[in-house]
């Protein structure tokens, strides 16, 4: 087991309207002792924009600012600007978010060469509907392919919206690599139930033809699907992915399905370095789980929901949302959990 240590909360909801209900779910980018974050910011109705606070080493906050750093400008999202991850990529800042328009939650992106000004580059993912989606996804001819990749479009079918043109397909937890990876961008993103990932050269390849040939080859892009009983429900990519010598370190979230609700856990992978689709090694058991109260009770319950991280000498220090309403990290030795990650098959 990979010892833990909970560091508590380093960020909770004030009386400013944009951040009344919840903070949670931070993209990280640090930049020496300094770690910037870029928060979701929920108030009132559920409206989100992303906030923006900096430390002083990985806990010391000495900035917070006052209003939103990123709005809602469009259509796409008028809910919601949602979980922002953050990288650099040479000199660039990439901020990719979940874009809500109050039914459809897709991935969106936004950049900025220093967290002030940001241009929005609009949505990333798949513009199909289901009933295009499952018409692709037939194409796919593995007969191992979790069912579970039908289960909206069943769903959907079963009260008559799987027609709906305006219904799209949902593709969350959008995470890029802080490096190209054989000269290309490489992104995560969440296809319930799994974990997929899209190489590209550069943002206008992501056409609706490229993501229909995609689909009709989803599974050669499974990055990791849902395995044991702590992510049994679904899984999805945490924080941008880690490079380690032994491989790219994922720390990602998976939801457990009992009898009383879901309970999200933090979960951990090792994927290959210029091969990131191959997995190395995955924990069968979590990072950590819900334990403490404000983990347990929340906006939403039993969340732990990590989304960036910050490197001290060897302390990994995983900044995560705490049942949709507080920010908090945890601490870990990462030499220990990769030592922990190689013993696995």
């Amino acid at each position: 087991m990979v010892t833990i240590e909970k560091l508590g909360i380093i960020l909770s909801p004030t009386e400013r309207e944009f951040e009344n209900m919840g903070v949670f779910n931070p993209g990280i980018y640090q930049e020496g002792d300094t770690v910037h974050i870029l928060y979701r910011a929920t108030q009132e109705g559920n409206f989100s924009t992303i906030g923006y606070a900096r430390t002083d080493g990985p806990l010391k906050i000495i900035e917070r600012h006052e209003q939103p750093l990123i709005i809602r400008d469009f259509d796409y999202e008028k809910q919601g600007v949602e979980d922002p991850r953050i990288v650099k990529i040479e000199d660039t800042f990439y901020i990719t978010y979940t874009a809500f328009d109050g039914i459809n939650a897709m991935g969106a992106l936004a950049t900025s060469k220093d967290l002030i000004h940001f241009e929005k580059h609009g949505i990333l993912t798949p513009k199909v509907n289901y009933e295009e989606y499952e018409k692709f996804l037939t194409c796919c001819k593995d007969p191992h392919l979790n069912p579970k990749y039908h289960h909206y479009y069943n769903l959907f079918a079963q009260i008559g919206l799987v027609g709906d043109e305006f219904r799209l397909l949902r593709d969350k937890d959008i995470v890029l690599f802080p490096k190209k990876i054989n000269g290309k961008f490489a992104m995560l993103h969440r296809i319930w139930p799994g974990i997929q990932i899209v190489y590209f050269n550069s943002l206008d390849e992501l056409t609706k033809s490229f993501w229909q040939e995609y689909l009709k080859n989803l599974t050669d892009y499974i990055v990791l699907d849902p395995r044991d009983t702590f992510e049994v429900k679904y899984i999805g990519a945490g924080l941008p992915p880690i490079e380690t010598e032994f491989g790219w370190l994922l720390i990602y979230h998976g939801v457990q399905e009992t009898t009383t609700g879901k309970i999200y856990h933090a979960k951990a992978a090792l994927l290959q370095i210029d091969k990131p689709e191959n997995e190395i090694a995955r924990l069968p058991y979590p990072l950590f789980s819900p334990t403490k109260q404000w983990e347990i009770e929340g906006e939403v319950n039993n969340i732990v929901f990590p989304t960036g991280h910050a490197l001290f000498g060897n302390d990994l220090y995983i900044y995560y949302g705490a049942a949709d309403k507080q920010i908090a990290v945890a601490k870990l030795d990462i030499n220990e959990l990769l030592l922990e990650l190689k013993k696995q098959p």
